[in-house]
Formats: C-alpha cells, structure tokens, sequence
C-alpha cells in the first residue's frame, strides 16, 4: 500500500474533500494517499507494541515475534487489462507484486501465497488454464507456492475478465522500512525503468514504436536477498516504484524520513527505446510504472558493495548508484540534470489506468 497522505493534498493544491472516486484514485500517487488516509484507513490506524501496521502505509504489515524476527504480510489486487501484454501476464503480475512488496520489507524468502481469484462469466477455460501456468512459473522462480485461496464467479459485464487478489507472509531479520532514508544515504535503482508502463502504453494504443518494449515484471527477492548479505545492515530503505514511478516512491520516502533526494539524471537508467517513447508520448519516465525494479537507500559505506551484488543477479545487471540523500528541504526531490536542477513532481495518479 502507498505511503500516508498528505495534508495539503499532494503537489500543488490545498487538501479536497473526495466526493466521487475516479481511476486517479486507484493510480499510486498522491491523490490515492489521501483518498485511503481519510477513508479506507480511517479507524484502522492506531498501531501496538511490536507492529508496523496501517499507520505506516508501508508495502506491508509487520509483527515482532519473541525471536526477534519480524513477520511480514502484505496483500494486493490485480486488475490489469489486457490480461496478457509483452513480457507476462495477470498471473505472473499477481505473484510477483505480492513477493516483491515482502522482499519491500525485508521477507526475501516468502513462506506462501494466497491466491483470490474473481472471473468474469463467459472467460475461457484455456485463459484461466495459461493465467494458472503463468502463476505456478512465477512461484517457482521467486522460490515459493500458492498454498491456499479462493474462487469468485461474477456476471458476464460485471467485472472486465478476471481479477486477483494474492497475499504474502514472510520472516524478516532485520526488517526493512521505506521511511528509514538517512542524509547521505546512497540511492540505487535495480535497473531501467519505466519499462512496464511504455509496454502496456504501446500495447494499449496500438503504437508502432522501434525496438523491443517488454514489460519488466518478475519476482526480484533473490536480487534483494543478495543486496541485504552484502549490505551488512547497510540497507536503510526499500521501495518498488510501481504505480506513480520512481517519482512516487522517492517523494513518500524523503517524506516518511524528513528529508530530501537528489538524483543525477545522467545516472539513471532508461533504455533507448522507452526514452524515445515518452519523448513521444510527452511523459516522463519517473512517472511510469515498473515491476521488476527496486529504489535502494544505502550508507555510503556499503554501498559499492551492494551495487556489485545486484549488478550480479539477472534482473540487475543495468543497476546504478543515482543519487544521495540530504539533511535540507525534507521532502523534496531534485533532478541534477548536469547544467542545472529541477524540482521532481509526484504524479497525482498514472498516466495509465489499470495497469497493475
């Protein structure tokens, strides 16, 4: 789940009374954060000894057992269309966005999966059969197992295909917060992004672009896992730049923490084809969604050494060191851009509706 809302009601505005939900409201950014603090959260958000609950709006719950370790849960629906796009599909999206939120947190090594599945009258068999092979593929490579669910038929018209809710339990030591970002922490990102967000743009819109735009979903616990070892205790933030961006992600982070983020464009890595794609589409890539990434906040001390060891799992071989986290201006987000800064926006919603 998002991080807390803000007061003044995200970049830009004075806090507004929601009266009617639109997709925005759905969408990760700033607009979603209000909407579940004064809704959804209300009345949920007080939190005990020993537990990260609601309040925190992390990537998940956490309990404090008597050996010390954390218990992590966290749950997530999915309700991407079309089902299947370049790189996955609502199965493997439904596994992965549920291991990679634990991972979020420090649980690199989930115990199980929930598996909610609602289906639409009239869906065929076959799809629910490849969404099925799709999810048991996903599990095996994030190294755990769907262990128990449950099943929904609605009306033909009532919902749109199928939709999937999973949930997560997992053992952390130590646990992982997104709002432990300390001045002069290093931020790293796993790798190019924006790459979800351009696939399903350009599969949606039926964009005739060059190049290969391939969704970057998948399981990234064994990458985290790795990073932790070689961290020592040096990781001090996590986050999955989903809905929203990395933009998102990096503005709830220097929040949470009180303060702020500069990133060095020229450092962060977007492939050629998604670049030239949001320069057509007039987006920016810190604003679109991603799957299979991470933001890492780091001492400085460590590093170079947990860059090396991404750089060293499959799905981390383009990570980079993209910035460092300062004392002044809490809660802001700078783009060096070599000749000059800027201040990073938060989107109030994704550019793209349903598309995780």
């Amino acid at each position: 789940m998002s991080g807390p809302a803000r007061r003044n009601g995200g970049a830009g505005g004075a806090a507004t009374a929601v009266e009617r939900i639109t997709l925005k409201h759905g969408a990760g950014g700033g607009a979603m954060r209000q909407l579940v603090e004064e809704t959804l959260a209300a009345g949920f958000l007080d939190e005990r000894d020993g537990e990260v609950g609601l309040a925190a709006m992390d990537d998940g719950a956490a309990f404090r057992l008597p050996d010390g370790r954390w218990l992590v849960l966290t749950t997530d629906s999915h309700v991407i269309h079309p089902v299947r796009f370049p790189g996955g599909d609502i199965g493997r999206l439904a596994v992965a966005g549920t291991v990679n939120d634990l991972a979020m947190m420090g649980a690199a090594e989930p115990l199980g999966l929930t598996s909610s599945v609602i289906a639409e009258e009239g869906l065929a068999r076959e799809e629910l059969e490849r969404i099925q092979a799709s999810m048991r593929e996903t599990c095996r490579e994030a190294g755990t197992r769907i262990v128990t669910g449950d099943t929904k038929v609605m009306g033909r018209g009532e919902i749109d295909g199928v939709v999937i809710n999973t949930t997560g339990v997992g053992f952390a030591e130590p646990l992982v917060r997104d709002a432990g970002l300390r001045p002069g922490d290093r931020i790293i990102l796993t790798g190019d992004i924006g790459d979800h967000g351009i696939a399903l743009m350009a599969l949606r819109h039926e964009l005739d672009l060059r190049g290969d735009l391939v969704s970057d979903v998948a399981p990234i616990n064994g990458l985290v896992a790795r990073a932790l070892a070689a961290a020592g205790g040096g990781i001090t933030a996590l986050k999955d730049p989903t809905r929203g961006g990395v933009a998102s992600a990096l503005h709830e982070m220097a929040e949470k923490a009180g303060v702020s983020v500069v990133i060095e464009e020229r450092a962060v890595p977007v492939s050629d084809v998604v670049r030239s794609a949001a320069e057509m589409l007039g987006l920016d890539p810190f604003h679109i969604a991603n799957e299979g990434k991470a933001v890492v906040g780091v001492r400085p001390e460590s590093a170079e050494a947990v860059l090396e060891a991404i750089r060293e799992h499959p799905a981390g071989g383009r990570a980079a060191i993209v910035g460092e986290v300062a004392a002044e201006h809490p809660g802001r987000v700078v783009l060096d851009t070599g000749i000059g800064r800027r201040l990073v926006t938060e989107p109030q919603g994704e550019p793209l509706p349903r598309i995780c």
